[in-house]
């Protein structure tokens, strides 16, 4: 990654921030951090070079991530997505599309994909589904081969950046054999439809609506070219579809922490030793998550989807979801009754922060598979629910 991604990450925060409280209070869409974000060509940041973009490491993006949820986590969350569709084209390298069997088109089809996010366009991902979440064995959307292409249907929820984005990254099972899950990238227009339906605690800002599909894609918007690579992509890139949210939520701990020193100066309560000592201990709580992200993300880099860098991914999200929800709440408690008015950043970052438990993989779902390693058994395999 180039200086100038992190370093367009941190002169963008302070203008996320100043625009969140009123997102966060409409429930609106932050579309000019989104505007900001392309002007600044943060769209190709894991986009190789070869094909204009900043080509950065997995640890690259979780620097910038961790400075953008300094501003907003609800910007940096739907950026995430995006970043997750374009890291995992990104890292097919031509050793992996061989082993996949990825046909040369196919190839041909994820550089254009790539190469228009690098000028700009934009990618949400449109996965979970009601009943099933964020499990791809449970999905219910179908798809079936037609003349020229592909014919998807059905209804995902939880898609963040729902009717804002230029194209949605949707799983979809096979009508013909449902234990095939593929992934295609949809491009926004007809037969994709958004109904409001995010009014939630937390996130607000996130436009995580409601998506229906009933629409027919050329044959080269199936990623990969191959059926079926959904769940293989699940056990290789676990930490696009686990990890890339842990950044997100360090950079929302580490604001609220900002936000309370900020708070409590101002009140001159600063004196007191128990908000010091709840201030300190916020402050190594989120460092050592920090370092968690940190070393997850430098052993993607070296060595994706080896059995101990997949351990740290589950460990950093585990350990960035649980932190972000109890400093946030000691950080309010330490400020006291007056940062829990609507409006005030804590108040907001507190329901943020409560967040990134929820996210897949839960809490309960990551402890459980880190369990599952220190036993001696197989994590993706072991237990009584499929983890995708």
């Amino acid at each position: 990654m180039t200086v100038d991604a992190l370093a367009a990450a941190c002169r963008l925060a302070p203008r996320f921030a100043a625009r969140a409280a009123g997102h966060d209070r409409d429930g609106t869409f932050p579309a000019d951090d989104f505007a900001d974000l392309r002007e600044s060509g943060l769209f190709g940041l894991m986009v190789p070079a070869g094909l204009g973009g900043a080509d950065a490491s997995f640890a690259g993006y979780a620097a910038v991530a961790t400075e953008l949820a300094r501003g907003n986590g609800a910007t940096a969350l739907v950026f995430n997505m995006h970043a997750s569709v374009t890291g995992a084209l990104g890292a097919v390298t031509e050793e992996l599309a061989e082993a996949l069997g990825v046909p040369d088109e196919a190839l041909v089809a994820r550089d254009r994909l790539l190469c228009a996010a690098a000028e700009g366009a934009w990618y949400a991902v449109a996965m979970s589904e009601r009943g099933a979440g964020a499990r791809l064995s449970r999905l219910s959307t179908v798809y079936e081969p037609v003349d020229g292409g592909w014919r998807i249907k059905g209804s995902k929820t939880f898609c963040s950046g729902a009717g804002h984005a230029d194209g949605y990254l949707v799983a979809a099972r096979s009508a013909a054999d449902p234990s095939v899950v593929s992934q295609f990238l949809v491009p926004a227009g007809d037969g994709v439809t958004v109904e409001p339906t995010w009014d939630a605690l937390g996130m607000r800002a996130t436009s995580s609506h409601d998506l229906h599909l009933d629409v027919t894609v050329p044959t080269d918007r199936l990623l990969g070219g191959v059926e079926g690579l959904a769940l293989v992509v699940a056990q290789l890139m676990p930490h696009w579809l686990v990890a890339s949210y842990a950044a997100v939520y360090v950079g929302v701990a580490r604001a609220a922490v900002d936000a309370a020193a900020e708070h409590l100066t101002a009140r001159d309560l600063g004196g007191l030793p128990a908000v010091r000592a709840r201030l300190g201990r916020a402050d190594a709580a989120v460092a050592a998550a920090q370092l968690v992200v940190a070393e997850a993300a430098r052993r993607v880099d070296d060595a994706p989807g080896d059995a101990e860098t997949n351990r740290w991914v589950w460990r950093a999200k585990l350990l960035a979801g649980t932190t972000a929800a109890e400093v946030a709440a000691s950080m309010l408690e330490a400020a006291g009754t007056s940062a829990t008015r609507r409006g005030h950043p804590l108040e907001r970052l507190y329901r943020d922060a409560r967040c990134g438990s929820l996210h897949p993989a839960t809490s309960d779902v990551c402890a459980d598979w880190l369990g599952v390693a220190v036993l001696g058994g197989d994590p993706d395999r072991d237990g009584t629910a499929p983890r995708w």
